[in-house]
């Protein structure tokens, strides 16, 4: 079926289910200011599973994994509950794009070699995803979910961020971002673990990318909607003291967290 097929397909039935949308509003920044994955995490994370057929990106966003998973997969099926964050996805060749829930998709069973999961596995149904992640994987299969939190740049760039995300717009965050904080150690994860090693995002930015960055973050959006002010107004003041000629580009560090495992016996 083609990538326009599937997305009509699953309209209709979509728009009777809830999910937790804090990203649709800013896709386009989203897609613009988001980093960028590194090349080495895909890599590594092709190297888990025996079979190289099709990969599920869930939770698409903007396609940015889907898109490191195609040179390393025959197909791969990108799915996001957020119609709007599959508009703002670059189109690939390989990439199905289909507006779908995590915990509910047409894939069919037993087709899936790797299921990757960015920065979103804190917002899912727990349950009910791992049951569709279990429904859709091959018996070799392997799943992956990884997030990152704070940037790091210089200790006083760093210090002015820690202020602008836990006092500034810390009271608008959701209460799920708390998972995202302990690095996903105290979400529930039901497979046979696999040790992985570390990995880092990293970026050339200005204050400019920065500030845009910081756009995208929900609480950031929240604050705005709230208190009809955008907070980095007067955080932009605060950097450009620090940051002094505001083209220079700093390099920019997100570590990131990964979980990654197989089924279980049985399973």
């Amino acid at each position: 079926m083609s990538t326009i097929a599937n997305f009509f397909a699953f309209a209709e039935s979509l728009l009777s289910m809830s999910f937790k949308d804090h990203f649709s509003q800013q896709a386009d920044a989203y897609a613009k200011y988001r980093p960028h994955y590194p090349r080495a995490l895909f890599e590594y994370l092709a190297s888990l599973p025996p079979a190289h057929d099709t990969a599920w990106d869930c939770a698409t966003g903007n396609g940015q994994a889907a898109l490191g998973l195609a040179p390393h997969f025959a197909a791969v099926i990108a799915t996001d509950a957020s119609a709007q964050q599959i508009t703002q996805a670059l189109p690939h060749e390989k990439i199905a794009y289909q507006v779908a829930p995590a915990e509910r998709t047409n894939i069919p069973p037993h087709s899936v070699d790797l299921i990757t999961v960015a920065q979103a596995l804190h917002w899912f149904h727990f349950e009910e995803f791992y049951a569709e992640a279990k429904r859709v994987l091959e018996p070799a299969g392997v799943i992956a979910a990884w997030c990152y939190n704070l940037l790091r740049c210089v200790p006083e760039i760093d210090h002015l961020l820690d202020e602008f995300y836990f006092e500034t717009v810390g009271p608008f965050w959701p209460p799920e971002r708390k998972l995202l904080e302990e690095h996903y150690q105290n979400i529930s994860f039901p497979f046979d673990e696999i040790t992985s090693p570390d990995f880092f995002m990293t970026a050339a930015w200005n204050l400019e990318d920065l500030i845009g960055y910081l756009g995208t973050w929900s609480a950031t959006q929240r604050f705005i909607a709230r208190k009809k002010a955008d907070p980095r107004i007067d955080l932009r003041v605060q950097l450009q003291k620090v940051w002094r000629e505001p083209e220079e580009l700093k390099r920019i560090i997100w570590p990131l967290y990964l979980r990654a495992g197989r089924l279980r016996a049985g399973e």
